[in-house]
């Protein structure tokens, strides 16, 4: 591994105290939460401790963030927006949580691809919203895509209010192109639905893929989206708290100020942010490398020890979403993972009736722990098949 990465370590991993490391026993691997293994970025180490040792953890400003932003998407994603529009928030989900409260009537509707990210099934109900699926088309190989046909169905619901895009999608690893993108667009705007388009994954599309950003699209939608993402997937920084909102335009802008203290981000995070995305950027390309080395590692692994399971390898991020059913493990194949391999994956069905048979794996780790959940999810297998047989 590059050695900017570390080592991921087992025994240093598990002097880390966060969710990862301290949800399951010792004997448990995780490979569960979008935590990654890696050693920090050392601009993100720098920032953060030199903020520490002169007393400066006030409430955040958001100081340079939206120059700092701005920069990195017009170099890296092909987009330049506004940084006057680019406002600090704590986490994404915040983000999206209080702009829905804020465009949307209690009892309206929210439109999501499902399967899709665990908390976008449940955020939106503690503000009175309801969730309208349009699921993903899937093809025999396993790769997903959208479905004109099914967006076309939610947006028809006489309630529908918002559809929330994820892109790069959580869990498939889908990248959208620029004419799947402008299709949501068209269809949201002939509808009179309001876009809002979660782009934390982002940073880590992978190569041999384009990521389009929506708000660099030729299109009207642009303009009256809301696009959110953060350095805490590129750069391992979640528990920093800061997120990115971007307005597409002035109305968004000044919604976004007007609820700054709702939207109070850590001022950690944002000076860390602010140092990923102007400094970071070879620690960022090594990882990308590494993930890349990884989901091909995991093609193999997969093929040599679990045929049965059914893997597209992701085009951005580092989570490989899996095809558990014909393992014969029902629903929720991880909790036999956890039980019987010792080892800690995304439950398949909190992502929606759709994952039901699935498990999420994360790769951001050293090739020696993908090997090893690997391993201890054959095992499981082995050890269920054989208590099936007595």
């Amino acid at each position: 591994m590059d050695a900017l990465l570390g080592t991921c370590s087992l025994p240093e991993l598990r002097r880390r105290t966060s969710f990862k490391w301290r949800t399951h026993a010792g004997d448990v691997l995780p490979a569960f939460v979008a935590e990654m293994d890696f050693d920090l970025a050392p601009p993100v180490t720098q920032a953060v401790t030199a903020a520490l040792a002169i007393g400066d953890c006030g409430y955040a400003h958001k100081g340079m963030l939206g120059e700092a932003y701005a920069a990195f998407a017009a170099a890296r994603l092909g987009w330049a927006p506004d940084p006057g529009r680019v406002f600090p928030i704590p986490d994404v989900m915040t983000g999206l949580a209080e702009v829905i409260g804020a465009i949307t009537p209690p009892g309206s509707g929210i439109i999501i691809n499902s399967p899709v990210y665990p908390p976008f099934w449940f955020r939106f109900g503690f503000y009175g919203r309801r969730i309208i699926e349009a699921p993903l088309a899937r093809d025999a190989a396993g790769r997903y895509d959208l479905d004109p046909a099914a967006i076309e169905e939610a947006l028809s619901d006489p309630g529908a209010a918002a559809y929330l895009l994820c892109s790069p999608h959580n869990p498939t690893g889908n990248v959208w192109s620029a004419a799947q993108l402008e299709t949501v667009a068209g269809l949201c705007q002939r509808r009179g639905v309001a876009l809002l388009v979660d782009e934390i994954h982002a940073p880590l599309v992978l190569p041999g893929t384009a990521f389009v950003p929506f708000g660099s699209l030729d299109h009207s939608m642009a303009e009256q989206a809301y696009i959110f993402t953060s350095a805490s997937k590129g750069w391992n920084i979640p528990g920093l708290k800061c997120g990115v909102a971007v307005a597409g335009s002035d109305y968004g802008a000044a919604l976004l100020e007007e609820r700054w203290e709702a939207l109070l981000a850590g001022h950690l995070g944002v000076l860390a942010s602010v140092a990923a995305f102007t400094d970071g950027l070879p620690w960022l390309d090594a990882v990308v490398g590494q993930l890349d080395e990884n989901r091909a590692l995991l093609s193999v692994l997969l093929r040599e020890q679990l045929p049965g399971v059914g893997y597209a390898q992701p085009q951005a991020s580092f989570l490989a979403w899996l095809d558990c059913r014909e393992l014969g493990l029902g629903d929720d194949p991880s909790a036999a993972f956890l039980d019987k391999g010792k080892v800690a994956v995304s439950r398949g069905p909190d992502f929606g009736s759709r994952g039901r048979g699935f498990v999420r794996l994360n790769i951001g780790t050293s090739p020696a722990l993908i090997a090893d959940a690997v391993r201890r999810m054959a095992m499981a297998v082995r050890l269920t098949s054989a208590a099936g047989g007595q």
